[in-house]
């Protein structure tokens, strides 16, 4: 698919619809994530979530992709499948949602911290998320693809981690995965120039060593070059003018997490 496809303000209003319902899911993730819980467990239930709701889970037989989430804990950057994996005290677990409703995709993923988790993978989960807001700030009329991709590459690498090449953010709105691909890393001034209309998803994958990954032969998950740990935030954005305007939201989810201290 070539061509990119501008959202009219209704369009961009089912999309935020469908991003909310994302970012819900998510929370209800987050209430239920804890250690001796299965990462199947979670997908049930936020497919059971997602259906109450009057939407579809995006990811469910995409490609042939069995399930509703992908969850991916610790070195497992993402795609990973929910399955019989406990989660334990320490993990990273990075769950990535999508959702269809009234024919429109929403697209958003966190990564969370399962108790006291070290502080190389705490730092790592900070500064990921320092990256996509940074990203958010350039996703505005005006700038460019590279402007967005060298915010979240300049930060990462800045705080000596490696920045995922191989897996991109994407349009998204009308499909789960739309032109333009919106990189991790690029160069200040390059790519296509952003216009109102434009929806993407940002989504830095930023790995505690080094940039490289492997593909599993299951076609579908994918873990960093040397098994150290990996974190992964997404965000769906619409391209405003001034302000990007953020479709998803975090704020659901932290507070659920406050809840839990």
């Amino acid at each position: 698919m070539s061509k990119i496809y501008y959202k009219s303000l209704e369009e961009i209003e089912l999309i935020r619809e469908s991003s909310l319902l994302v970012s819900k899911t998510l929370a209800e993730v987050a209430k239920i994530i804890k250690p001796g819980v299965t990462t199947l467990s979670l997908d049930k239930m936020a497919f059971e979530f997602i259906k109450d709701h009057g939407a579809i889970p995006a990811f469910l037989n995409y490609g042939g992709f069995p399930n509703s989430l992908c969850i991916s804990p610790n070195e497992q950057v993402v795609h990973g499948f929910p399955n019989d994996h406990v989660i334990k005290e320490g993990d990273l677990i990075s769950v990535d949602c999508g959702v269809i409703k009234n024919n429109y995709f929403g697209d958003s993923a966190y990564t969370f911290s399962i108790g006291e988790v070290d502080a190389e993978k705490q730092k790592l989960c900070k500064v990921t998320q320092e990256c996509l807001n940074l990203a958010i700030e350039k996703a505005v009329v005006g700038m460019r693809i590279g402007d967005v991709a060298f915010a979240v590459q300049h930060h990462a690498e800045t705080n000596g981690f490696g920045v995922v090449r191989e897996l991109v953010g994407h349009g998204v709105g009308v499909k789960l995965h739309e032109k333009p691909e919106v990189p991790n890393y690029g160069k200040r001034g390059s790519g296509i120039k952003l216009e109102e209309g434009m929806v993407i998803a940002i989504e830095p994958m930023i790995n505690a060593g080094k940039a490289g990954v492997k593909f599993w032969s299951d076609g579908w998950t994918v873990t960093t070059i040397d098994n150290k740990p990996s974190a992964h935030f997404e965000h769906t954005v619409a391209i405003k003018k001034g302000k990007a305007d953020v479709l998803s939201t975090f704020s659901l989810i932290e507070e659920v997490l406050q809840e839990k201290k």
